[in-house]
Formats: C-alpha cells, sequence, structure tokens
C-alpha cells in the first residue's frame, strides 16, 4: 500500500482524493451542516468524507473531539435510501456514552429529513430499541453486544446494509467485544458493502481486526507524528502520594491492558504491590531477587508462555525478560536513573509493534519525567485519574458486555435451565436491601474475569471456532406480554 506523507501531520494513499469543503458538499449536506451550526469542515471531516463517498474502506486515525462523527454521519446521509425504512447503516461503538453522542450528532443532522435512528446499548430495557426499529430506523448505532442480541432474536435485520463504520476500535477491544463482534460478522451482508475503522490509535489487535471486517483497507491518518503505529505511546498521571496503589487500580480499570510489566524501585514495593493486585482480583506475580529459585522458575514460565497479565518486578529480576505482545509498560516508581525509562518504555512496542508506557508521578516528580522526555525527545501525555463516577461506568459497561457476551454463548439447555431463576432475579432488583446480594455476584464475576486476558484479534485465528453459530435462541419469558 503506497501511501503519501504530506507533512508530520497527514499520512494518506498516494491516490488520496481531494479534500472537500463546505461548500462543495451536496444542498441536503450543506443543510446538515448549517443546522449543525458549522460554518466549515474539520480537517478530519475534510480529508476523510471524499472517501467515505466514494466507497472506499479506511483506516481513519483521529483524536477524540476533532468532528469524526460528522465525518462518517454526512457520507451516511448521502447513501443510504431515506424512504426505505431498514437499517441501511450501522455504527458500532464500544460504550453506551459514545453510542448517545453519536445519535444524538446524527439526530441533529438529520433533523428535518426522513432519517430515522436506533440507539441500542446494553444494561437498559428492550421496548425503546423494539420501537424504533419498528418505526423503521435507517441508522443504527450501538454497542457490540446489544446488537448481536438483537441479532440473534431476529429483531434486527442486516440484510439491506450498505454501510459500516467501526467507531473507536481500539476501546471496543479493551471492553471485550471481540467475540461479539465475530459473531456479528456473521449477519453482514456477503454482498459489497462500504466498511470504515474510526480510531484513536491503530496498534496491531486493531490491524488484525480490520482485516478481519475491512476489505484491503487504507489508511487515513491526521495526526501522522502520533498514530501510533509501530511506536509507544507515553503517558503519566500525577498521583497523590498516600494510597498510591488505588490510583494504580484505577488506571488499570480504565486502561485494562492486555499484559503489562510494572515496575518498582526496591523488592519490598514489588511483593507489597503484587499482594495488593492479587487481592484486588488480579492475575499478578512478582520477579524479584528474593524469590527462591523455585518460584523464580514458575514465574518464568508463565511469562514465557504468554499465562501472565501483570508482572512485577525490579530493573534487575527484569533484565532478560522478552514478553510476546506485550501491550503496557507501568513504571508505579519514575526509575532513579533516566536512562532507565527508555529500558523500561522499550519493554514494549517490540518488532514493530505498538505499546504504552504509563507513568505514575507525583506532583514534583513530573518535572523530572519532563526532562527526561525533553532529553530524549518523547511527546509525552498527561492523563488525569479518572472520577469515581467514570470509574463506575466504565467497569459497569464491561461487566455488561461480559455477560451479554456469556449470555450469547449459551445453548438452548443452558438458557431453559436459566429461566427458573428469573422471578428471584426480578425480586431481588426490586429490593433495596437485597441488592448487596446482586452486588456480590457482579463483583465476584467481574473478579473472576481479571485472571483472563482479553481476547484480542490474533494472525491466523480460527475465526469459526471463535465464532461457532449458536442456534438464534427464543429467550421464554414469564410474561409472554413483554416478548423481549
Amino acid at each position: 500500500m503506497e501511501e503519501n506523507k504530506l507533512d508530520d501531520k497527514t499520512i494518506e494513499p498516494a491516490d488520496a482524493p481531494a479534500e472537500i469543503s463546505l461548500e462543495e458538499l451536496s444542498p441536503e449536506l450543506r443543510a446538515a451542516c448549517e443546522r449543525a451550526g458549522w460554518t466549515s469542515l474539520t480537517p478530519v471531516q475534510a480529508k476523510s468524507i471524499p472517501y467515505l463517498l466514494a466507497g472506499r474502506e479506511m483506516l481513519v486515525q483521529s483524536r477524540t473531539g476533532s468532528g469524526k462523527t460528522g465525518a462518517y454521519v454526512l457520507p451516511i446521509m448521502q447513501k443510504i435510501n431515506m424512504q426505505q425504512n431498514f437499517a441501511q447503516a450501522m455504527v458500532l461503538v464500544p460504550t453506551r456514552e459514545l453510542a448517545l453522542q453519536v445519535s444524538m450528532e446524527a439526530q441533529m443532522l438529520t433533523q428535518g429529513t426522513n432519517l430515522r435512528t436506533a440507539v441500542v446499548y446494553g444494561g437498559v430495557g428492550y421496548n425503546a430499541q423494539l420501537e424504533a426499529f419498528r418505526g423503521g430506523a435507517q441508522l443504527v448505532v450501538g454497542t457490540p453486544g446489544r446488537i448481536l442480541d438483537h441479532l440473534l432474536k431476529n429483531t434486527l435485520s442486516l440484510d439491506h446494509l450498505k454501510i459500516l463504520i467501526f467507531d473507536e476500535a481500539d476501546r471496543m477491544l479493551s471492553m471485550g467485544f471481540y467475540p461479539d463482534m465475530v459473531k456479528i460478522r456473521k449477519y453482514i451482508p456477503t454482498r459489497e458493502i462500504s466498511s470504515s475503522m474510526f480510531s484513536a490509535t491503530f496498534p496491531p489487535q486493531v490491524i488484525r481486526l480490520a482485516d478481519q471486517f475491512l476489505r484491503q483497507p487504507q489508511l487515513l491518518s491526521l495526526s501522522g507524528n502520533q498514530v501510533h503505529i509501530a511506536e509507544i505511546e507515553h503517558l503519566y498521571y500525577v498521583v497523590p502520594g498516600m494510597r498510591k496503589e488505588r490510583s494504580l487500580v484505577r488506571i488499570i480499570e480504565i486502561e485494562n491492558p492486555a499484559s503489562a510489566i510494572i515496575f518498582c524501585n526496591t523488592k519490598d514495593t514489588v511483593h507489597y504491590l503484587s499482594v495488593v493486585l492479587k487481592r484486588f482480583g488480579y492475575d499478578a506475580d512478582e520477579l524479584s531477587s528474593d524469590l527462591a529459585q523455585s518460584a523464580r522458575e514458575k514465574v518464568m514460565a508463565r511469562v514465557k508462555r504468554g499465562a501472565l497479565r501483570f508482572l512485577v518486578a525490579t530493573d534487575v529480576a527484569a533484565r532478560g525478560i522478552d514478553i510476546p505482545d506485550l501491550s503496557h509498560v507501568i513504571q508505579y516508581e519514575p526509575p532513579e536513573d533516566p536512562e532507565a525509562y527508555i529500558h523500561r518504555a522499550g519493554r514494549t512496542g517490540r518488532m514493530g509493534s505498538s505499546g504504552v508506557a504509563i507513568s505514575l508521578v507525583a506532583e514534583m516528580e513530573k518535572f523530572k519525567l519532563q526532562s527526561i522526555a525533553r532529553f530524549y525527545n518523547i511527546n509525552m501525555e498527561e492523563r488525569q485519574l479518572a472520577s469515581d463516577e467514570e470509574l463506575e461506568r466504565v467497569v459497569a459497561e464491561r461487566i455488561t458486555a461480559l455477560l451479554e457476551s456469556r449470555l450469547h454463548a449459551r445453548d438452548t439447555l443452558q438458557v431453559e435451565r436459566m429461566q427458573r431463576f428469573l422471578p428471584l432475579a426480578r425480586n431481588l432488583a426490586q429490593s433495596d436491601d437485597e441488592l448487596a446480594l446482586i452486588a456480590m455476584l457482579l463483583d465476584d464475576y467481574y473478579q473472576q474475569s481479571l485472571h483472563a486476558i482479553p481476547i484480542q484479534p490474533m494472525a491466523g485465528t480460527d475465526e469459526d471456532e471463535i465464532s461457532k453459530p449458536k442456534p438464534k435462541l427464543k429467550m421464554a419469558r414469564p410474561r409472554p406480554r413483554n416478548k423481549y
């Protein structure tokens, strides 16, 4: 695939179409922009709209807040037939929040037209979603788990699909949606449709995902120097000195690394942090000079076969360790030697892949880290610790995705067996006093999931094994009048 790098911020195919201006859009799309109050197109819109209008399959790298929703909603408006009342475009997103955001922007752009949008996500009832389908929604925006749920129940058909968009594909993988996405592919028409993927980064696992859903996609990057293909993303969090381990847990919950080495400066900290992570439910182990040889060999055996998710270690203990496809390096304590930062960070992003290096620093330590970044010419991004509300939302959406995926994997007999617990579940949910029982069960299930490395697209995966079609289940309900 031949590419042109036009400047430090743009990478696109050699046969790139000319970018488009708002004035060059069709009258219908200009009217949509006027309804949204747009006086010009953003760079990602001006660059990517011509590709999507031409039906080319693209990987569009663009940061959050850059206007990418408009970049695909406007072409969707032009490509679908608003007189035909069935799903013609689908946008897959990782979270309920993004689904609502995309649907609201779509409704703003399409106000006064015949285009109808259905927004679907898990954790809520089905009635409003079913009404939107019955009302003839042409654009469906939703999370993979709930989309698959509707496909399995025959309440949604993709037979007339024309355009498919994956938004924030990297986050969809971190939320654990890959198995459901593979199953959704069975319902996508075999005829040619236009598919594109939008993502802030394109690490190898997202490229592999693209290869499974798109036909020879081309790359359009609006920040070429930060595209994060075959390089390392450097992040740091300023955290309070007290209860630093709680800050680490919060970061792990949000980032959801597939695998990581967590570096500490002393063996005492290594042991303490390893114990804390295990108590929180994480698949973690330690490596320090205090370990007996037999214990060290057991840890190393798990590392070599990729069966350990989090390894906590000192620099000395981690020498010579090479973990395949290591997604993250986390520096719980900044190194005393600046050069050690490069050695630690370099454990990820090996052999042309990408990775993430995260540092936890106190307020005064961040200046030392910024000095290292300047000396080695590293683009270092500061991120804020997630709030309690944000953490609760992410965990809730992730466990909903995990539970939905597990439900979709059940056979007819298993579904029949669980019906006996529906009355109990309803009673428990209606009693404030009994909510603790449900919360306990959810916590236990979520903690068990932390011991499993998140499933990622793999080269050469036998996808049929992952996505063997299950019988389309008609879920029996105690109350027939509410069929779904």
